[in-house]
């Protein structure tokens, strides 16, 4: 394969990344972001622990679309992050919902 035949897989597979969270945007209630992942969900809970002197998060979410393009499938009923860095939970209003018309 060449890099222009990967260039435009990959142009592709983002595209469709796009199209299906348009779809789905709608049924979700909160939007998650870690510094590896952005999550859809409808609950989710974010504990500060401390060990050994260090501050971690630990992130339980549940209901859940995962914007990647490398997953074969994106939903996941319950997903559990630690990690060390920042933690963005927003909740999605409704005319964050609507996405504009083409």
């Amino acid at each position: 394969m060449s890099a222009e035949e990967l260039e435009k897989y990959e142009t592709e597979q983002e595209l469709n990344l796009y199209r299906e969270y348009r779809d789905v945007v709608g049924i979700f209630k909160y939007v998650v972001e870690t510094d590896r992942r952005f999550y859809l969900c409808n609950s989710v809970d974010v504990k500060a622990r401390t060990e050994g002197g260090d501050v971690f998060f630990e992130v339980t979410i549940a209901d859940a679309w995962v914007w990647d393009m490398y997953r074969p499938a994106r939903f996941a009923k319950n997903v559990k992050v630690l990690t060390f860095k920042d933690v963005n939970v927003e909740e999605l209003a409704t005319s964050d919902l609507e996405l504009p018309k083409p």
